[in-house]
């Protein structure tokens, strides 16, 4: 075979071309052997740097989430209903996912230690200053600013993961790292109830976090591994210039389908934990008997979603672990079911909240537990499918369009949509609508999510027709890259020796 067609900086499609390659073939059955696949063999120092990203990635969403358990509040001071309400989401979200890809084209050729500590200080710095705002649309432009802080930690901390661990390690090493999302966005709702409560201020809960982020700075930048890319699979792949990183996403089947798909479980979750609070509080209160307050119902969904996740998470990784043997196209297998099995509980869970407590509860927990299964898949997913000097290009492209057509809008599309309902269902009263027109105009708007959830899991069973074939792409790209580097190393010191005779 011509071995000048193989370098190490090529697209993985060009890579594969030469299957006949024994030298690369024998380098990557040498890894496989080679992995680690207990934790006992990974080093105090990796465990970390892993607790360290959890660590961050959970304060992360407990200020994302802080402001959706303090809803009703903020909506009574700035004078706003429900579409304005959804736009202060929506506004973080396209600041955050905007500037995405900038931070994953710096994140696979800079330092991804400086990247990260000037982003997580950034939104600890904009998130304590927004919180003495008054203004609404001041209020708002510092939750952009807020979302730019976050983008530059989200596109790179799974990177640093998949470069320090490879195979079952690294999925259970994600599980951990994901499992902290829906906790921290739990803790979110929480801190901000509980938090604004106790002050009487909603705005001291935007101020918790902050304190935090302080400690996560200094731990990112004088704690935190940043292993070289590649490190975990011995890589010797260079990073290509951004268009050919980009046309390469393009063009991996098992990319953008499970994009699109993840792009719907971003939907539904962006729309149920900005809306799931303030929807719970208007249904509870129609039936006979209830008194409840906003604050004991943000504690509770906070709680519901902290458990489903803390559940969800690793139950999905360990579910994909044990059939991938015997089914290698189990990831998105799982997280097709999972989503198809979340649409008729969180529709049941919508249905029952006006009439049943327990049950409501009950049900949402069902829904946000299967939603959950794919959280951590979708990671490893994206990690095994994309060479390693192109994921954080890849992680960015996909927070870019799962954030651009998912929760970006969801909050402020339901909304709207919610806004509207009220002056069909109010005969024309906007300026008062009763509680019953507030929840059933919120109501119509969220059965929205249980569609969007069946077109998720459309998605990522189309895609189990391609995973198997991109991850075995990827694998012999890393290998052949290797192995050209080998023969080019051995080549020179053999003219070496001869020029030396």
């Amino acid at each position: 075979m011509d071995q000048s067609g193989i370098t190490p900086n090529t697209s993985n499609q060009q890579l594969v071309n030469g299957s006949d390659n024994d030298s690369a073939t024998a380098l990557l059955q040498e890894k496989q052997a080679r992995r680690r696949e207990n934790l006992g063999d990974v080093t105090f120092r990796e465990y970390m740097t892993v607790g360290i990203l959890c660590f961050v990635n959970l304060i992360n969403y407990m200020d994302r989430f802080t402001i959706a358990g303090v809803l009703a509040d903020v909506k009574s001071e700035f004078n706003i209903g429900d579409d304005w309400a959804g736009l202060l989401q929506t506004v973080f979200v396209i600041a955050y996912m905007v500037f995405a890809p900038m931070f994953g084209y710096l994140g696979d050729r800079y330092s991804r230690r400086k990247i990260m500590a000037a982003g997580v200080a950034l939104w600890t710095m904009t998130t304590f200053a927004g919180s003495y705002v008054t203004n609404y649309y001041w209020f708002a432009v510092f939750r952009g600013l807020v979302g730019i802080g976050e983008a530059s930690y989200s596109t790179i901390a799974p990177t640093i993961i998949s470069d320090l661990f490879v195979g079952n390690v690294r999925s259970k090493m994600l599980a951990f790292f994901y499992f902290a999302i829906p906790v921290g966005s739990g803790f979110g709702y929480i801190v901000g109830s509980v938090a604004g409560a106790i002050a009487g201020d909603w705005r001291w809960g935007l101020r918790v976090t902050p304190v935090l982020g302080a400690v996560a700075v200094i731990l990112v930048a004088f704690v935190m591994q940043d292993p070289e890319r590649g490190q975990a699979e011995e890589s010797t792949m260079k990073p290509t210039s951004y268009g050919d990183d980009l046309r390469a996403l393009v063009k991996n089947p098992s990319f953008m389908l499970s994009t699109l798909a993840f792009t719907c479980v971003a939907f539904v979750t962006g729309a149920l934990a900005w809306w799931g609070p303030l929807f719970i509080y208007l249904g509870l209160n129609l039936q006979p008997g209830v008194a409840i307050s906003k604050e004991s119902v943000s504690f509770k969904f906070g709680i519901v979603g902290m458990l489903a996740g803390a559940c969800g998470v690793p139950a999905g990784a360990a579910l994909a672990q044990r059939l991938r043997a015997r089914v290698p196209h189990c990831d998105p297998l799982v997280c097709g079911l999972a989503l198809l099995a979340s649409a008729p509980l969180v529709y049941l869970a919508l249905i029952a909240v006006s009439a049943h407590v327990a049950p409501t509860y009950l049900l949402m927990f069902l829904g946000m537990f299967t939603l959950n299964l794919t959280w951590s898949i979708v990671a490893d997913v994206v990690l095994y499918i994309v060479i390693p000097p192109r994921r954080s290009t890849a992680e960015a492209f996909q927070i870019l369009i799962s954030h651009m057509l998912g929760d970006a809008g969801s909050p402020y599309l339901i909304g709207v949509i919610s806004e509207s309902l009220k002056r069909s269902l109010g005969s024309g009263d906007m300026e008062s609508p009763s509680m019953s027109v507030q929840f059933r105009a919120l109501q119509y708007a969220l059965f929205l999510t249980c569609f969007v959830e069946v077109i998720g899991g459309a998605f990522f069973l189309i895609t189990t027709k391609y995973i198997v074939r991109d991850k075995q792409k990827v694998d012999r790209a890393i290998a052949e890259a290797e192995a050209h580097t080998s023969e080019a190393s051995s080549s020179q010191t053999h003219e070496e020796n001869v020029a030396g005779e």
